[in-house]
């Protein structure tokens, strides 16, 4: 009978289950397999430091959907395109889709969605805190694209509500999130930076249908140098993991600059986390207390309890929107970066400082519930943001501006970061901030990266995409 019982553990131990540390697993690595120009001479001015077609907070810039790859982007006649490819083909196929960029302000981003219920795709463009561009395609246009020519008859008009819904006339950073059911969701933020609110829409094949607001910008923060009674709550991201958990990371900004020790820092504080079990119409801090209900009077406030997984003031330039994964059980992760304290108490130039001091930092919630933060030992050189993805085996890999990856493995506990490609040595005159394909990598093991290189003035400069096979 003990015999019996040690093969039966020696067995249960070879299987174990998915996302779980073992031996056999491999630890990160990319392999870059290939390079494709998606507009040799794209849009280029640079504005908030960043590019139209190139912020990392342009949720699904890239997205990969039924062995095709979408991509969105400006072209140098200001021109919103939808491009496309069949995985492993180096050409791109693109349609105009009738708008024009309005301003060159970097913030005016295309962002891409998929209705899976009815196999359309969505695009939303070209805001600022004023109004939005939407256009969707024909119905099945993505789940038979090897059948559909890709023509700009198979998109319809822009519009400046989603089919007649009005959202808001102060709308920014659209997030578009597929439910598990298939149904696509629109988020964004109502109103201005420092005094914002985040928001929620519904397409369920048919209609769109507004959800609500969830966070609010009432309530005062106190800092040690003074208040402020107004912010908005900038998402790291918004993701529905493998078992249906809504996910998301976030900071605080403050509209009263008196929170920090210098004007010429950021009121950007604290990182908080929330989840929604119930598709986004309730939200719960860490510990599973209900913070807010979406479209409800009660939203989550920065006076609420529990929400704070981060503690940091005003004074070290914390990164608002940087990025945000959930590993193979469900367990949320995130980047974020800031000045620390050993390189000083009090940021006086946000952008000087961060490209001289800056550091990004792996934020992880374990599997017995408690927070972990880890220093990743690569200096920013940059003020802008880095993106993080996990591969199929829980590895991690943070993507720094100018395409440089950095990973570390899972049975380390991610404590053996390092880098693994550095896009500067290898001559891409990237920019800075890159755009991830967070689609991909479930479903091919593919790091499938978009960038634009440097320029000058409003010169145009090539868009190009980088693709990197993960471990299987």
């Amino acid at each position: 009978m003990r015999r019996r019982t040690v093969l039966t553990t020696a067995l249960l131990a070879a299987v174990a289950t998915p996302g779980t540390a073992r031996a056999a697993d491999p630890g990160p690595s990319v392999t870059l397999t290939g390079t494709t120009t998606l507009d040799s001479q794209a849009i280029f001015f640079v504005s908030y430091d960043g590019l139209v077609n190139n912020n990392a907070f342009q949720k699904n810039g890239l997205l990969t959907y039924k062995g095709y790859q979408y991509a969105v982007w400006y072209t140098a006649d200001r021109n919103a395109v939808v491009g496309r490819r069949a995985l492993g083909s180096s050409t791109w196929a693109t349609v105009k889709v009738g708008h024009t960029l309005r301003y060159n302000d970097s913030h005016n981003v295309i962002s891409m969605g998929i209705s899976k219920v009815d196999g359309r795709l969505h695009l939303n463009m070209d805001s600022h805190s004023d109004g939005f561009t939407y256009v969707k395609s024909v119905a099945g246009l993505v789940d038979n694209p090897a059948g559909l020519s890709w023509t700009a008859s198979r998109f319809g008009a822009p519009q400046s509500t989603l089919d007649g819904l009005a959202l808001t006339s102060q709308f920014t950073y659209p997030q578009f999130v597929s439910t598990p059911e298939g149904k696509l969701q629109l988020s964004y933020r109502v109103a201005v930076s420092g005094n914002g609110r985040n928001a929620l829409a519904e397409y369920d094949g048919s209609t769109w249908t507004g959800l609500g607001e969830w966070s609010s910008s009432t309530g005062t923060y106190s800092s040690e140098h003074g208040s402020s009674t107004a912010r908005n709550m900038y998402l790291h991201g918004i993701d529905y993991d493998r078992n249906g958990r809504l996910h998301s990371f976030f900071t605080w900004r403050e509209q009263n600059g008196a929170v920090m020790c210098n004007g010429g820092g950021i009121t950007n504080h604290d990182t908080g986390y929330v989840y929604s079990d119930d598709r986004g119409r309730t939200w719960r801090n860490s510990a599973g207390t209900v913070v807010g209900a979406t479209g409800g009077s009660d939203k989550v406030a920065v006076t609420d309890s529990g929400l704070v997984i981060d503690s940091l003031n005003p004074d070290h330039s914390l990164m608002n929107q940087e990025s945000q994964f959930t590993d193979s059980t469900g367990l949320p992760h995130a980047i974020i970066s800031y000045v620390p304290g050993r390189f000083g108490q009090c940021t006086t130039d946000y952008v000087a400082n961060r490209t001289a001091s800056g550091r990004a930092f792996h934020v992880r919630k374990n599997a017995s519930g408690t927070w972990q933060k880890t220093e990743i030992p690569v200096p920013l050189n940059s003020s802008q943001r880095t993106k993080l993805i996990l591969d199929k085996y829980d590895n991690a890999y943070a993507i720094f501006p100018f395409c440089r990856i950095a990973a570390a493995s899972k049975a380390s506990g991610y404590t053996d970061w390092t880098m693994l490609y550095d896009g500067v040595s290898a001559g891409l005159n990237a920019f800075g901030e890159v755009v991830i394909d967070e689609t991909r990598v479930g479903q091919d093991h593919f790091l499938s990266i978009m960038y634009q290189e440097k320029s000058s003035g409003t010169t145009p400069s090539a868009l190009r995409n980088l693709n990197f096979r993960l471990p299987v």
